[in-house]
C-alpha cells in the first residue's frame, strides 16, 4: 500500500478505470446496434483491459483488498452512506428542480443500496460467528 499523493493517484486511477469499464459496454452496445461490429469489439476489448489490467493493478498497489471482515465492513460503510445520505440527497435535489425521473431513480438506488448494506452486514455477522459469511450469499 502506498501513501500520500501516490495513494490518492491510485484511487483516482481506479475511479477512472472503473467508470470507463462501466460505460464502454454501453458504447459497444450502441455501436453493435448500429451495425458497427468492429467498433463494438474495440469498446468491449478496451473495457476488459480497463478492469482486468489497469484497475486490478492499481487496486493491488493501493491495498484495496484486505481480509473478508475488513472488506465487509468497508462495503457496509459505503452502502449505508449511499442508502442513507448520498442517494436520498440526490433524490431530493432532483425533485426540487422538477426532475422526477432522476429523483425516482436515485430513490430506487437508495433502496437497493440499503438491501446491499443489509446483506453485507448479515455476511459479516455470519463470518464472525464462524459461518464463513455464506449465509447472506445464499439469501441474495
Amino acid at each position: 500500500m502506498c501513501s500520500g499523493a501516490t495513494q490518492a493517484n491510485l484511487e483516482a486511477t481506479m475511479r477512472g478505470e472503473a467508470f470507463a469499464c462501466a460505460r464502454y459496454p454501453h458504447y459497444a452496445r450502441h455501436a453493435r446496434d448500429g451495425g458497427r461490429l468492429r467498433l463494438s469489439q474495440l469498446w468491449e476489448n478496451t473495457a476488459g483491459q480497463e478492469l482486468g489490467e489497469h484497475f486490478s493493478e492499481a487496486a493491488t498497489l493501493a491495498g484495496l483488498v484486505r481480509g473478508d471482515a475488513d472488506n465487509l465492513r468497508d462495503a457496509v460503510d459505503g452502502e449505508v452512506y449511499e442508502a442513507g445520505t448520498m442517494y436520498p440527497a440526490l433524490s431530493r435535489q432532483a425533485a426540487s428542480v422538477g426532475e422526477d425521473e432522476a429523483a425516482d431513480l436515485f430513490a430506487e438506488i437508495a433502496h437497493d443500496e440499503a438491501g446491499h448494506a443489509s446483506a453485507f452486514l448479515l455476511a459479516l455477522v455470519d463470518l464472525q460467528v464462524g459461518g464463513g459469511g455464506d449465509r447472506a450469499a445464499r439469501q441474495g
